[in-house]
C-alpha cells in the first residue's frame, strides 16, 4: 500500500499499517462514523469503551490517518482557534475557564489515554516557546500575557522569558524574549492515528478503508440516517460526520467550513552539535510572534519539522491532492528555517501539506441532533490534536445521551453562519492571507504596527 501523503510521519512509522478492506455491501449498524481521523476514532473509542456491544463502523475514504490527523505539525497543545477573551465575552468567564482547564488537562490526558491503549507516539511534554524576534513582537506577546493574566493565568500557565532564558530554550536569531507555556507536547501524529485505528478494531469496531462517503442522508421519523458509498449504504441510528477539511466535498456542506492549506517540511536527522547550539532540549514546540502562522518541533529522531500557512485557498472550496505541494511555499518555509537558525547542517527530506477545516467564525463545534441522527465535530483551524480528542469524546457523550462536563463546553451545539458564496469567499480568504504576509513585511521594514493586521482580525471574527 502506498503512503497516503508525503509526510515524514508516514515515512517513519515502525512498519506499514495493515491494509484494511473497503465496505463489502450494505450494512446496518448502531453508529456509522464518516472519517478515520482523530475525531472519528476518538468518537468510536469513546462509544465502545462505554458500551462494548455497540455495532460501530468507521468509513474512511483513504486510510486511517490519511488526513490532517496523520500529517499535522505534531503539536498536542491546549490552543483554541479563537481567543479565550472572546470565549469569555460570548459564553461567560466560568465557561471559558472550564474550557481552558479541560484543554490543558487533555494535553496530558491524551498521552495517558493513548498509553493505556498501548500506543507509543513519541509524546514528550516540553511546552511551547513563542519567540519575540522584534520589539513589536515582544510588545504583542507581552500584551497577550497581560490578557491571559486577566483571565486567571499564573506563571505556571504562561511566563515571560527574558532574552537569556528564551535563548536557553530556543536560541534562534534575533531573540529578544519569549512567551512560554508548559501546556503542549511534541508527538508523532501518524503513530497516534495508526495506533488509534488499531485500538478501536481490537474493541470490535469495523474500520473500512478506501470507502469514500458520497452523501450523508439525515434521518426522519420514518427512516434512519445513512452514509452512502459506492460500495454500499450504511444505515445507522447515528451517523457521525468527522471529515474536517474534506467536509466541502459532501452535498450541502460546501460553505460550512473552508479548506485552508497548511504546508510542512522536515529535515534529515540533525547532529547533536546543532541542538547543543540551538537548544530545544525538552523538544519544545516553537513559533514566533509574526502574523502569518509558523510552527515547529524537534522530533524524537532529532529532525526539525516546520510548517506554516500561506498556501492559497482554492476557488469553490476545492480539495485536491495536487494542492498538497506548492514549491513557492516550501521555498519560503526553508528560507524561514534558515532565517531562524542559520544554515542547517542537513537538508530537507520531506515536503507535504493538506487542508484543515475553518468555520466562518473560526470557532470549532461538536453537536448532535437526535431528530436527524446526525452528529458532527470539526473546525479546529489547525489546533486539532487535543481539541479533536476532547470533541470526539464529547460526541460519544452526546450520542450516549450522557450529561458530562464536556457536554457543557462552549463549542458544544455551536453553529457558525456559512461562508460567503464565491467569489467573495475566494477574495476574502486569500485577501486575509495576503494581509498577514504584508503585515509582517511592513512591520519588519518600518518597526511600526501594520494596519493590515486589523484586516486579519476582522476576517477571523475578532
Amino acid at each position: 500500500m502506498g503512503a497516503p501523503h508525503a509526510s515524514v510521519w508516514w515515512a517513519t512509522l515502525p512498519e506499514p499499517p495493515a491494509v484494511r478492506p473497503p465496505l463489502d455491501g450494505d450494512r446496518d449498524v448502531d453508529v456509522a462514523v464518516v472519517g478515520g481521523g482523530f475525531t472519528g476514532l476518538w468518537t468510536a473509542l469513546g462509544l465502545v469503551r462505554r458500551d462494548p456491544t455497540l455495532r460501530v463502523v468507521v468509513l474512511e475514504a483513504d486510510v486511517a490517518g490519511a488526513g490532517a490527523s496523520g500529517r499535522n505539525g505534531g503539536w498536542a497543545s491546549a490552543l483554541y482557534p479563537v481567543s479565550f477573551s472572546r470565549v469569555a465575552a460570548e459564553s461567560g468567564h466560568e465557561a471559558m475557564a472550564r474550557l481552558r482547564a479541560t484543554l490543558r488537562t487533555a494535553v496530558r490526558g491524551l498521552g495517558e489515554e493513548a498509553g493505556a491503549e498501548g500506543i507509543d507516539f513519541d509524546y514528550h511534554l516540553g511546552g511551547t516557546v513563542t519567540l519575540a524576534r522584534t520589539p513589536l513582537q515582544a510588545e504583542r506577546l507581552r500584551h497577550e500575557l497581560a490578557e491571559l493574566r486577566e483571565l486567571g493565568d499564573t506563571d505556571e500557565d504562561h511566563a515571560w522569558l527574558d532574552e537569556h532564558d528564551a535563548r536557553a530554550r530556543c536560541d534562534a536569531t534575533s531573540v529578544l524574549g519569549a512567551l512560554y507555556t508548559p501546556h503542549c507536547a511534541a508527538m508523532h501524529p501518524a503513530k497516534l492515528a495508526v495506533g488509534l485505528a488499531g485500538a478501536v478494531e481490537r474493541r470490535g469496531v469495523a474500520v473500512c478503508e478506501r470507502t469514500a462517503v458520497h452523501e450523508i442522508v439525515a434521518g426522519t421519523r420514518w427512516r434512519r440516517p445513512s452514509a452512502v458509498t459506492e460500495h454500499g449504504t450504511v444505515r445507522a441510528d447515528v451517523v457521525v460526520r468527522a471529515t474536517e477539511g474534506y467536509t466541502p466535498r459532501l452535498p450541502g456542506a460546501r460553505r460550512e467550513v473552508a479548506p485552508l492549506y497548511s504546508l510542512v517540511v522536515a529535515t534529515e536527522p540533525l547532529p547533536a552539535t546543532f541542538f547543543a547550539r540551538v537548544g530545544l532540549a525538552e523538544r519544545e514546540t516553537f513559533c514566533d510572534g509574526r502574523h502569518l502562522i509558523i510552527y515547529g518541533q524537534r522530533t524524537a529522531d532529532d529532525r526539525l519539522v516546520f510548517g506554516g500557512r500561506g498556501a492559497p485557498y482554492h476557488f469553490g472550496s476545492r480539495v485536491d491532492p495536487r494542492f498538497d505541494a506548492d514549491a513557492t511555499v516550501f521555498g519560503k518555509l526553508a528560507a524561514t528555517l534558515e532565517e531562524l537558525f542559520g544554515p542547517l547542517p542537513g537538508g530537507l527530506t520531506h515536503r507535504w501539506g493538506g487542508p484543515l477545516g475553518v468555520a466562518r467564525d473560526f470557532a470549532p463545534y461538536a453537536r448532535f441532533d437526535p431528530a436527524s441522527g446526525i452528529a458532527a465535530a470539526g473546525g479546529y483551524v489547525g489546533d486539532g490534536v487535543v481539541l479533536s480528542h476532547v470533541a470526539g469524546l464529547t460526541l460519544a457523550d452526546l450520542i450516549a445521551r450522557e450529561a458530562t462536563e464536556r457536554t457543557t463546553l462552549p463549542f458544544v451545539g455551536h453553529h457558525a453562519r456559512p461562508w460567503e458564496p464565491e467569489p467573495l469567499r475566494w477574495l476574502g480568504i486569500n485577501g486575509g492571507l495576503l494581509a498577514a504576509g504584508l503585515a509582517d513585511r511592513r512591520e519588519a521594514a518600518t518597526g511600526r504596527p501594520s494596519r493590515a493586521a486589523a484586516i486579519i482580525e476582522r476576517l477571523r471574527g475578532g
